[in-house]
């Protein structure tokens, strides 16, 4: 049987590029960046960031409906086991969900603790201590009369607009005590809002002032969010 020179030149040439697409693989560890893993043993940080948090809270910790996690305020203030309990556990009282196996999610606990050192690593600023900064938790009871002074002269400039209405019921209903603690000590500086220290002009917000910020706000809540029903339903 004789082959044609020319039927013979284009079979090598199919063989040399089946096995060049055969050979794309890189030798050496797999980068979990590129390579298709099961879920559990993806170990990038970037991965994991973009797979179960930028949705929220912004592509590089910021921008996003959620807390600006980029914000180094931020990651001052809160510590690694109370990120490793809203990670793994969820945020009462807000749309955060629980991510940890321990909880229904799919993040092992090595994945939340990959999340924490990443976000440290990266968003983090030596530079940055606690100070006299108010703590993340407090225990002191709030005064309403006096947060309501506070926020009046020092919120309501820009908190009076719509967009910005932080006293509106619905708002009110999507976040927690403890995440409006948060925003009144860090800001978000990716939306120009000032932190515990630029609230007031040469006067630092103290634990007592956020407490009573928040216990005013506390006091605007709706026992029925979203309704049409007379204020009467306003949980005071």
């Amino acid at each position: 049987m004789k082959v044609n020179v020319s039927t013979l030149h284009s079979l090598t040439s199919l063989l040399l590029l089946m096995t060049c697409v055969g050979c794309h693989r890189k030798i050496g560890e797999p980068n979990d960046r590129e390579e298709l893993l099961r879920p559990e043993k993806v170990v990038s940080f970037d991965r994991l960031y973009k797979e179960n948090c930028s949705a929220c809270h912004g592509e590089n910790g910021s921008g996003g409906p959620a807390l600006d996690l980029s914000n180094p305020t931020y990651q001052v203030l809160v510590d690694d086991s109370t990120l490793r309990r809203w990670i793994t556990s969820g945020m009462p009282g807000t749309q955060m969900p629980a991510f940890g196996e321990s909880a229904g999610g799919f993040l092992t606990p090595q994945q939340v603790d990959i999340l924490i050192s990443g976000m440290r690593s990266r968003w983090a600023s030596k530079s940055l201590s606690l100070g006299n900064m108010p703590p993340y938790f407090s225990n002191l009871a709030g005064n309403p009369g006096r947060g309501n002074a506070i926020y009046r002269t020092s919120c309501v400039s820009c908190h009076q607009h719509n967009i910005q209405k932080v006293t509106d019921a619905n708002y009110l209903a999507l976040v927690s005590d403890q995440s409006l603690r948060t925003l009144v000590i860090a800001g978000r500086p990716d939306l120009g809002h000032p932190d515990w220290k630029q609230v007031r002009p040469n006067q630092p917000l103290a634990d007592q002032d956020v407490s009573d910020i928040v216990d005013y706000l506390h006091s605007l809540r709706s026992d029925t969010p979203g309704q049409p029903y007379p204020e009467t339903s306003l949980k005071r």
